[in-house]
């Protein structure tokens, strides 16, 4: 294992910059570490050994010319397999490669292109997106590389994202989240994950689920990760200099945390809510303030958002596919067939924003009082794939997976989940930090200031079972 392996991605670009180690070295490891690994962990569906290869010499020539073309120059990445990626196949975890013009490169993509970023391969993914555990008929589901003895879901949709992070093969991975489909995999698999503000990076060339909800971001092995990935990719962030010193000016001291009794800390799994009611301890012992709010608006929130993913969303997935995609209809996972079925010919724009606008206005009222709104990031424990193989045990538990994830969408809020602690099974369990639209930069600098004092994922949670080389 190379010395840069578990470094922050700020060390791991200095050393490349002074020659230490080159994009090469980093990709070859990334290679020996999946060749390893991956055939019991399952992340990729799309593994591109050579390409990643021809890719890191490229940034190596870059590097011995003189050429910097960002942060992410020579860094590992995996891309999960609903982003469109030249040369590579896009299933969007169908049984079938999906058509050339879903090979199209976006502009998030093409902002890894520009920095000369290494794209190790593409992971695997729910069909089509839709599910909150990370589960997949046809490819098989990925396996959660904390517990070596049952094989436990990864989270989704994102399934293969949290697992590459985990096994070494990438340093970041992209991901979407439409309603935890970033949070939830970061969550189950002890990684970081960014949701950001809906409509703030672009979706185009990414498969879509609802154009609604769609968000792209980023999971990684730290917050300082993302923080440093961020500008290189954000189309917002013009000024990288001060959104460093964003990052270097926040202190934990003094800031106000939300802690809200309604719905987030009910029913979970346990070792759950005592973790990352532990954390927030810590972090209030700093000088952290946290202040209990009521948030009445979070349960009907929630109660909104299980309909619109059984109306709504499968109703927009349905459209999708029938006008884009028909032939994919008829070979559609079980799972993903129940949940189209329960819209009930729910027509795509049928179901009204209006009310979750209200909510939203309302709640962010509320939570003008506070800086972050924080909460478990899931509240169960990643279920063994065997219990959620059946419809019925498989819609449950989805949907607890979702609950505290889909408030952030439904408020139009960004978010960010950290690893702070183990459940009583043993299992990783976020912290969910959730901020008013728009406040993507500010959401990192306090994420950051958390993290600093609660340590990163590997000081706290040590190294997955499955992951010990």
């Amino acid at each position: 294992m190379t010395e840069f392996m578990h470094q922050p991605l700020e060390e791991v670009a200095e050393a490349l910059r002074a020659g230490r180690t080159s994009a090469e070295a980093l990709a070859e490891e990334a290679i020996a570490r999946h060749d390893h690994l991956d055939p019991v962990l399952g992340a990729y569906k799309t593994w591109d050994p050579d390409g990643a290869l021809a890719q890191a010499r490229t940034a190596d020539a870059a590097f011995a010319a003189g050429l910097d073309s960002g942060p992410l120059q020579g860094i590992p990445i995996s891309v999960k397999d609903i982003y469109g990626v030249k040369d590579l196949p896009t299933y969007a975890g169908s049984p079938r490669r999906l058509p050339e013009e879903w090979e199209a490169e976006g502009p998030v993509i093409q902002a890894l292109r520009r920095q000369a970023a290494v794209i190790t391969g593409k992971t695997h993914t729910v069909e089509f997106a839709f599910g909150g555990l990370g589960t997949n008929t046809h490819w098989g589901t990925p396996r959660n590389p904390w517990d070596a003895k049952v094989h436990r879901v990864p989270g989704g949709s994102s399934s293969g994202a949290g697992v590459s992070l985990c096994e070494g093969s990438a340093f970041l991975a992209l991901g979407s989240d439409t309603g935890g489909s970033i949070r939830i995999p970061a969550s189950m698999t002890g990684n970081v994950g960014l949701k950001t503000t809906v409509g703030r990076w672009s979706t185009a060339g990414i498969v879509p689920l609802s154009p609604t909800y769609d968000t792209a971001g980023l999971l990684a092995r730290s917050v300082a990760d993302i923080a440093f990935a961020f500008p290189g990719i954000d189309p917002e962030c013009d000024d990288i200099e001060r959104f460093r010193q964003l990052l270097a000016g926040v202190e934990v001291a003094g800031l106000r945390l939300g802690i809200c009794d309604d719905l987030f800390w009910d029913d979970c799994s346990p070792g759950v809510a005592e973790g990352v009611k532990a954390a927030l301890d810590e972090v209030a012992a700093r000088g952290a303030k946290l202040v209990r709010i009521a948030l009445p608006e979070a349960a009907e929130a929630s109660e909104i958002y299980s309909k619109v993913g059984r109306g709504g969303i499968a109703a927009e997935r349905s459209a999708f596919l029938s006008s884009r995609l028909p032939e994919w209809l008829g070979t559609l996972d079980p799972v993903v067939t129940g949940r189209i079925s329960a819209s009930g010919g729910m027509p795509a724009g049928g179901f009204s924003n209006r009310r979750s606008a209200e909510l939203a206005a309302s709640a962010g009222r509320r939570l003008a009082a506070v800086d972050l709104l924080a909460s478990p990031t899931v509240p169960v424990t990643p279920p063994a794939v065997a219990e959620v193989t059946g419809m019925d045990g498989y819609h449950s538990m989805n949907m607890r997976a979702l609950r505290n994830t889909s408030i952030a969408n439904m408020f139009g809020m960004c978010a960010l989940t950290l690893p702070v602690a183990r459940d009583q099974a043993g299992m990783p369990v976020g912290l969910q930090l959730m901020a008013r639209h728009g406040a993507d930069e500010r959401l990192l600098a306090l994420g950051l200031a958390i993290e600093k004092t609660l340590g990163t994922a590997r000081e706290r949670l040590g190294t997955p079972p499955l992951c010990r080389l």
